[in-house]
This record gives structure tokens, C-alpha cells and sequence, in this order.
């Protein structure tokens, strides 16, 4: 067996991968060499460097395994590896630790102006007077996500007498309760916290996540940390908050592209920025190394790796009957986590009819993957959902019934949460997802990528009409229509499917039609 290691790892994991197989250490390859080279190899190793593409992959002929050091996916094409039969493998635990470590510490950098005293006194400078910095106790921390690291975070900043305040639209209320923190909304948040520090995956809803706008709700006293991923904040916004003294300071760890060059918050003296230092520690780089390694060469040997991403686990005869299943309970998942308010404490799947009489394993963690999608770093498969799941304080029910009044197959996925229960249903059609009710309301639509308006009203005349002037009033238009209601003239819901996503502008004046009660907006 040949494993390519492309990025730095620690010795230890090469050692490791090297009393099993042949192992080549080759960083720093440009793309082209990469792609020729890696027809010779059964495994690759990278780090957050190494872009693994769908060409990439297709090169690689003989690939069974590629191993990511470290948690982020976002430079691996998980996709299409699953599509060849590779398996991806990464490290979400090993760094835990060090990247809380390491956002503690731009916290204290921050709050004592430490990298700009350092400076000063370095070049002859003693100046105290301008370098009074603040104490972090008795001050509010914000932490947007409360998955590993930022759980790890609220731990480490309640022993330095900070009171913490959280935003995670996805873990329970027992959850936070038990690290001691306050979930708020992301604006209370934003509005209220002396230090806030970012603890998101990078996707399409994480992307961009602090803006200007979102910026100019914080306090002029407050100071932002980023170790989790640089395309989630705005970078030039932030700069020119800082520069402009509409917020006291910040701290970044992590880069929209990265080696950081021509960034500009290098520009700012009042920005301590470091080079994607999370995870550089001697014990996290170890502990990454040596998981990888192990993983790789599990799956090599033909076991069940322990972080695989994206195994399947299901077998030849049940896939064609499965695998629909699997779109429809995702977009399921994706659908109620939009739709639901409050804080998730249960997590309800119902199988009904023939699809009860298989092994669900595989819908339950699809499903799961699709409510968390947003909030998770890591890919949730049938290994990891239960265990994600519990650790974000979410309980998982299954009920099962063989029989089914309506369809030969229906799904019903319920999450409860503080604010009441959010329901979807449904089931497949020639092999295409169908969404067959919504909450009380029964109808049937294919939930298909783009955007998608939800509206509670009240059933009369006009009001659909009234909707359809907004939409073209603000030149969204409306590709397909559908409705329901559970007696005439009462409660109704309607489904629209726009080309485009609705600005704030035309929610709000939707909201202002009479009998119109709730607008929300849902992005498959």
C-alpha cells in the first residue's frame, strides 16, 4: 500500500503510517504535480491546504481512503470521492483543546493590548498610558456556537469569572444550562457581549455571517475573535470597524484565503492577527497525526474507520430502495431546522408502511445530518449521529408501523423544541422526494434546490393575490405555488417556490397584509 502524505503532518503519524505501508512526504506540490502523481496511491493525507477536487480525485484511480487532518471538509470534494468509493476520514477531537486554548488566548491578547506593548517596548517605546487595556472578569462573553471548541471555550472562560452568553440555534436548553451559559439570540448577542468569539463551520449560512450590519449592532466597547473560519465575517467591514472606532478591537486566527498576504485586517494595529494557529500545538498536532494515520490505515485494511465522513454502510441489496429515502429525510432535517423557533430538545421519526420494515440506521443519521447541517463541522453519518445528537443535549426517538393509511411509504420527522413542534412528512415518488405535509397541513410538493416561502394565514379572498403583488413588486418571481387549509376561511398554509431569495424588504411587507401571520423564508 502507497499513502501520499501532501501537507505537514507530525513525525509521529508518518511513522505510524510507515510500519504498514509505503508512505511518500511530499508538501508544498502545486495542483498539476499533485494530479499526476496521485494515480500511484491508495491513500492521501492533507491538511486545510490541499485542495481535493473532483479532478483530483478522478486522477486518483487507485484512491481508497483520503485522510484530513484535522475537522474542516471544506478543501475535500467529499461528493465526488463518495461517488468513486473513497472514503474520507478526518479528526475532529485532537484539537479541541488547543484551539480553545488559543481563543482564550487572543482574548487575554485582546483585553491587555499584549502583541501591541510587546512592539512598543521592542522598539524603545515605554508607553503605559496608552497601552490601559480591560479585565475580563465580570465581563459578558458572546460565543456563536456551542459545538467542540466553543463548548470547550465556555468552560475555560466561566474559570476566569466571565459571564457567558451563547447563540446556537441547534443544541437543547439543558445542554447550555450545563455549561453554564445563557442562549440568546444572535442580536441580543451581538448587542450585548463585551468579547465575542466565532465558533461556526463555513457553509452557504455561515458564510459572511458577521457583516457590517451585524458589526454595527455591537458595542464600541466590544472585541471580536475569530479561530473558527475566515469567510464567516466580512473582513473588509471589520477593518473598517475597527479603523473607525465603531468597535474597540478584534483578534483573527483564520483567513478567507489563506497564506494571508494582502488581507486587510494585517493592516490594522488595532487587529492581532496570528497565521491559523488553533491547532499548532506540539500535543494537537500529535494526537492529529497519530488519529489520521490510524484511520487511513483501518480503512486500508478494510475495518471501519472511526471518523469516516462519509461511510455508507449500507448494503448492495438495500441501497436502490435506501437511497431516496436518504435525499427525502435530509432535506426533511434542513427544512424543519428553518422552520422550527426555540431551542431543539427531541428529535421524533416515525417510519410508516414497507420502508419500516428495513434497517433505518441510515435515515435516522441522514436526517440528523440535515437538521445540524448548518451548525456542525464534521459530516454526520451512521457512526457519529447519535453521539452529535446526544452531545448537543438532543434526544433521537424512532417509532416504526408497517402499515400506512395513505402511502406505501411515509416518513415523519417532529422536532420539539422550547417554542412548540415543528412537523414534516414524507415519502417518494418514481424515485423523487415528496413533501407531503407541513405541521398540520397535508399537500404535496417536490422540494427541490432553491428558495422557499413559508406563510401562515388566514384563508379569504385576495390574500394570495395580495402575496403575488409583493413578489413583483420586488421582482422575485414565483415559480410554483401550493396551499392548504384546514377548513374554508380558516387557518391556511401557503408554499411558494421563488426563483430568487426574498430581501428583507418584501418579508416585511408581506407581514403587513392582514390575516398574514408568519413569512420564512427556507433555502434547500
Amino acid at each position: 500500500m502507497k499513502v501520499l502524505v501532501a501537507e505537514p503532518i507530525a513525525e509521529e503519524g508518518i511513522k505510524a503510517l510507515q510500519n504498514k505501508a509505503e508512505v511518500d512526504f511530499r508538501p508544498g506540490l502545486r495542483p498539476q504535480e499533485l494530479e499526476s502523481l496521485i494515480g500511484q496511491y491508495e491513500g492521501l493525507v492533507v491538511r486545510s491546504q490541499t485542495r481535493v477536487t473532483a479532478e483530483l480525485i478522478k486522477a486518483g484511480e487507485k484512491l481508497q481512503v483520503i485522510g484530513r487532518a484535522g475537522v474542516g471538509l471544506d478543501n475535500i470534494d467529499v461528493e465526488a470521492a463518495t461517488q468513486r468509493g473513497i472514503v474520507v476520514v478526518n479528526s475532529p477531537e485532537g484539537n479541541i483543546g488547543s484551539a480553545a486554548e488559543h481563543t482564550i488566548a487572543l482574548l487575554l491578547a485582546l483585553a491587555r493590548n499584549i502583541p501591541q506593548a510587546h512592539l512598543k517596548l521592542k522598539q524603545g517605546a515605554w508607553e503605559r498610558e496608552k497601552l490601559v487595556g480591560v479585565e475580563v472578569r465580570n465581563k459578558i462573553l458572546g460565543i456563536v456556537g456551542l459545538g467542540r471548541v466553543g463548548s470547550e471555550v465556555a468552560r475555560k472562560a466561566k474559570g476566569l469569572g466571565m459571564n457567558l452568553l451563547a447563540h446556537d440555534p441547534l443544541v437543547s436548553l439543558d445542554y447550555a444550562r450545563s455549561l453554564g451559559v445563557k442562549l440568546v439570540s444572535k442580536e441580543e448577542l451581538l448587542r450585548s457581549a463585551d468579547f465575542i468569539t466565532l465558533h461556526l463551520p463555513l457553509s452557504e449560512t455561515t458564510k459572511g455571517f458577521i457583516g457590517a450590519k451585524e458589526l454595527s449592532l455591537m458595542k464600541p466597547s466590544a472585541r471580536l475573535i475569530n479561530t473558527a473560519r475566515g469567510a464567516i465575517v466580512d473582513e473588509e467591514a471589520l477593518f473598517q470597524a475597527v479603523e473607525e472606532g465603531r468597535i474597540a478591537g478584534a483578534a483573527v486566527d483564520v483567513f478567507s484565503r489563506e497564506p494571508a498576504r494582502d488581507n486587510p485586517l494585517l493592516k490594522s494595529d488595532k487587529i492581532i492577527v496570528t497565521p491559523h494557529l488553533g491547532a499548532s500545538t506540539i500535543e494537537a498536532q500529535t494526537s492529529v497525526a497519530l488519529d489520521i494515520a490510524h484511520q487511513v490505515l483501518e480503512v486500508l485494511e478494510g475495518r471501519p474507520a472511526r471518523y469516516a465522513v462519509n461511510l455508507p454502510l449500507i448494503s448492495p441489496e438495500l441501497f436502490p430502495l435506501i437511497s431516496p429515502f436518504l435525499e427525502l429525510v435530509s432535506l426533511m432535517g434542513r427544512i424543519a431546522s428553518q422552520l422550527a423557533e426555540g431551542q431543539p430538545s427531541t428529535i421524533s421519526l416515525r417510519y410508516e408502511g414497507e420502508i419500516a420494515g428495513h434497517d433505518t440506521e441510515a435515515l435516522k443519521a441522514a436526517a440528523i445530518g440535515g437538521f445540524l447541517e448548518s451548525t456542525v463541522e464534521e459530516r454526520v453519518n451512521l457512526v457519529n449521529a447519535s453521539h452529535i445528537a446526544q452531545r448537543r443535549g438532543l434526544k433521537i426517538v424512532e417509532q416504526k408501523s408497517t402499515t400506512c393509511e395513505n402511502y406505501s411509504s411515509l416518513i415523519t420527522l417532529e422536532v420539539e423544541t422550547s417554542a412548540g413542534k415543528t412537523l414534516i412528512a414524507g415519502t417518494t415518488l418514481r424515485g423523487e422526494p415528496h413533501v407531503v405535509r407541513v405541521g398540520d397541513y397535508w399537500m404535496d410538493f417536490v422540494p427541490s434546490p432553491g428558495y422557499w416561502l413559508f406563510s401562515d394565514h388566514l384563508d379569504r379572498p385576495g390574500l394570495i393575490g395580495a402575496v403575488g403583488l409583493v413578489t413583483g413588486e420586488v421582482d422575485i418571481n414565483i415559480s410554483s405555488m401550493y396551499v392548504a387549509r384546514l377548513k374554508p376561511r380558516g387557518p391556511a398554509l401557503m408554499v411558494l417556490r421563488l426563483d430568487e431569495p426574498l430581501p428583507e424588504e418584501g418579508k416585511r411587507k408581506i407581514l403587513a397584509i392582514p390575516n398574514i401571520y408568519t413569512v420564512k423564508v427556507v433555502k434547500l
